[in-house]
């Protein structure tokens, strides 16, 4: 917060239109921030962490939420106390979630139980799920997700649209995915 506080007083940042992002650790602060701040218009979460307790029995590197929390959750109360999901009550900033199913580090579940939680509380937001996609996506991934975040943070910030749509990305519309060249006839395309 003390990094947005900065930001917010340069003279062609706008205090009012102001979003967050963040991906593995930053998607869990996006988690966290949904119920503990209103700060933001908009908020992105990619593979992010939810409900720690639940994290602990599904990821494939124990050593981090022990070393981090440490312990276990049977034997720990800081997966109660810094899990986001117990703050689900104050969600309301609109949020894009994105997740890939073979994320082994973070599970996709995180995820859908994050995007769950805001659908109950009724605060707008989108869901993506790449069913190929790890915790390290590749690059055709990570411009499918940029593009979604853009989408998302013109729709609740303004400015300009990404210059393809998500709906493209998905049809494979956008990119040759094997040689990495633009397909002929889309913007920005030559």
């Amino acid at each position: 917060m003390k990094v947005t506080d900065a930001l917010e007083k340069l003279p062609y940042v706008d205090g009012n239109r102001m979003g967050a992002m963040g991906w593995s650790y930053g998607g869990y602060m996006m988690m966290w921030m949904e119920g503990h701040t209103d700060r933001f218009k908009a908020i992105a979460s990619m593979m992010g962490l939810y409900d720690l307790r639940s994290f602990y029995g599904a990821t494939e590197e124990l050593w981090f939420p022990e070393w981090d929390l440490k312990g276990q959750p049977w034997n720990s109360d800081l997966y109660e106390k810094w899990s986001p999901s117990n703050f689900v009550r104050n969600f309301k900033t609109p949020c894009l979630v994105i997740t890939g199913e073979r994320d082994y580090r973070i599970p996709y579940t995180q995820s859908l139980q994050f995007f769950t939680a805001l659908q109950k509380m009724n605060v707008p937001s989108r869901l993506i799920v790449y069913a190929d996609a790890g915790h390290w996506p590749s690059w055709y991934e990570m411009a499918l997700y940029y593009t979604a975040h853009l989408e998302w943070f013109q729709k609740y910030l303004g400015g300009d649209a990404p210059p393809w749509a998500t709906e493209q990305f998905l049809r494979n519309a956008v990119f040759d995915q094997k040689t990495g060249r633009r397909i002929t006839g889309q913007p920005g395309s030559k």
